[in-house]
């Protein structure tokens, strides 16, 4: 077998000894622990393990991690979607409102599409979000949806008034 360095030119070895070094033999080149991998190799400790995952449309997905690929592509079994309605009332620093968990089983999630994620603690998995309570799945998402909208309404005043200062977003045409 032949015998491999991560450097270019590497002197070969002889009689089978590693070259000697100005201090003895030579150290071979350092290796990065596993916390220091920035790919989709992170996700290897994270397989089979219960996941929440926030994606680009702000769904929140539950799941167990089954597999993925070298693009970070998710395949979830046993996911539901968690569905959150803030009450209008209620402060941004205390949100209070309602949740439902729609079950979907076997969710397969692009990669690029996710914004973060991140191991569920199993023993507090069966507590509510604080200041949250279980509601009926078609209520919550009636409220989602006016939020969504009420939501999506301001941000078209404000960015037609940032416009008529001279101001203009990436998604200014979409919106206005």
């Amino acid at each position: 077998m032949e015998n491999l360095s991560m450097a270019d030119n590497a002197p070969p070895l002889q009689g089978g000894q590693p070259p000697m070094g100005p201090g003895g033999p030579a150290q071979p080149p350092p290796q990065l622990p596993p916390q220091m991998f920035t790919t989709a190799a992170q996700l290897l400790d994270l397989t089979d393990k219960k996941l929440m995952l926030s994606l680009r449309d702000g769904r929140k997905l539950i799941g167990i991690l089954r597999s993925w690929d070298q693009f970070a592509n998710l395949a979830l079994q046993s996911t539901t979607e968690r569905i959150f309605a803030p009450q209008p009332d209620a402060p941004a620093d205390q949100p209070r409102g309602y949740f439902a968990d729609v079950p979907h089983g076997l969710f397969l999630v692009r990669g690029e599409n996710v914004l973060l994620l991140g191991e569920i603690d199993l023993d507090k998995d069966d507590d509510p979000p604080p200041g949250y309570e279980r509601g009926e799945v078609a209520m919550v998402k009636k409220l989602a949806e006016e939020r969504k909208t009420l939501d999506k309404a301001r941000e078209k005043r404000r960015l037609k008034k940032l416009k008529s200062i001279g101001f203009e977003g990436e998604n200014l045409g979409d919106i206005v």
